[in-house]
């Protein structure tokens, strides 16, 4: 009889039986961490194979001939190291639904090689540090030329914005 039951007693169906199938289990844990995981770069457009095969090592020349840059891939492998990003802003907005407020977050960042190139990136989502990463591709993608200039006094190289 108590076989029946789940061989746990108590009543027949509760919430305490046996469970049916895997369920979700406990998870697979934290674990010991499996190192930096960086996936190889795949190039996807024309210009994505140029800057890979080393063809194109400017950003300049990119501007020349008016491409569009559609991987931020590109943008990593030209500018490199001294590329830094900043999250300006994050702001939570929300939308009004029929069962209440639906709120996500938008994250702004800037981005620059502190060396005349400059991108602003935007994103919304439903998680902050998912906003911040993909304002962070967006902000690559934007990445434009700043032409520097003289304020004030015409002394040396150009020196502000």
């Amino acid at each position: 009889m108590d076989a029946a039951r789940g061989g746990r007693g108590g009543f027949r169906g509760s919430f305490g039986g046996r469970g049916r199938g895997r369920g979700r289990g406990r998870g697979r844990g934290r674990g010991r961490g499996r190192g930096a995981i960086t996936k190889e770069w795949k190039p996807v457009t024309h210009l994505g194979r140029l800057v890979a095969d080393k063809k194109v090592t400017t950003l300049e020349e990119i501007y020349m001939f008016s491409l569009p840059i559609k991987e931020s891939e590109i943008i990593d492998t030209l500018l490199g190291s001294t590329l830094k990003d900043e999250v300006l802003k994050i702001m939570p907005v929300q939308k009004q639904t029929r069962a209440g407020q639906r709120t996500r977050f938008k994250a702004i960042v800037a981005m620059g090689d502190n060396n005349c190139h400059v991108g602003l990136g935007v994103k919304c989502a439903k998680e902050v540090a998912t906003a911040i990463r993909g304002a962070i591709i967006q902000a690559k993608l934007s990445v434009i030329p700043v032409r520097k200039g003289y304020w004030g006094n015409l002394i040396g190289q150009p020196h502000t914005v």
